[in-house]
């Protein structure tokens, strides 16, 4: 596989609505160590909304579909991370072309755009534990493996692996953002719960492109 098609992304996003729900103990464990311990059932609701919306959607042009989709995340998800993710939907979205298939420079372009939506919308840039740590190391794979013509499964597989590592960084950081910022040097030793969220995003991908 070299490209996706709007297919591709719709299943996407039915493969983050069914991975949220396995992942929503986790998430919810997480996000209590520093948190309210919501983050669980905030994306299992937004992933679940976007997939039941993008069924009925008629749309080929993967831009609006991203799009689309941010916009059913910020209805059904009205929280801070919900907003961030909606942001970064939609921001992805106006990244790209107008297509119904996109190659791995597209999807460099989408998560670059996805990444930066985030920081914008945030206030926040990597290294200040927060969803940014996974993003943007994953981002950065991307462009690289788009960069040296690499192909799609072989560049999102280094944008996941880059996303773990800065999911294994955030234990060693000081939460600067929200709830956990309130426990300052508490929350150093603990996994952020944004940064896995977008880890998991990255895994969806990944997995996508067979």
């Amino acid at each position: 596989m070299e490209s996706f098609s709007e297919k591709d992304i719709r299943e996407i996003v039915g493969g983050l609505k069914r991975l949220m729900d396995e992942k929503k103990a986790e998430l919810i464990q997480l996000d209590s160590a520093m948190g309210d311990g919501d983050l669980g059932l905030t994306m299992s609701a937004a992933f679940t909304k976007a997939a039941e919306e993008l069924a009925a959607y008629e749309e080929t042009n993967i831009s609006k579909i991203l799009l689309k989709t941010g916009m059913v995340i910020a209805k059904a998800a009205p929280s801070t991370m919900g907003t961030l993710i909606a942001t970064g939907f939609m921001r992805a979205g106006k990244a790209l072309p107008e297509k119904s298939e996109i190659g791995l420079a597209e999807v460099a372009s989408l998560f670059n755009g996805f990444a930066q939506g985030i920081a914008e919308r945030g206030k926040s840039k990597p290294g200040e534990k927060t969803i940014l740590d996974s993003l943007h190391p994953a981002s950065s794979a991307l462009e690289g493996a788009a960069k040296a013509n690499l192909g799609l499964k072989e560049g999102l597989e280094r944008a996941y692996a880059a996303a773990q590592k800065g999911v294994e960084s955030t234990k060693a950081m000081t939460a600067q953002h929200g709830r956990a910022a309130y426990y300052g040097e508490k929350s150093v030793g603990k996994q952020d719960p944004g940064a896995t969220v977008g880890m998991y995003i990255l895994q969806v991908f990944r997995d996508q492109a067979r």
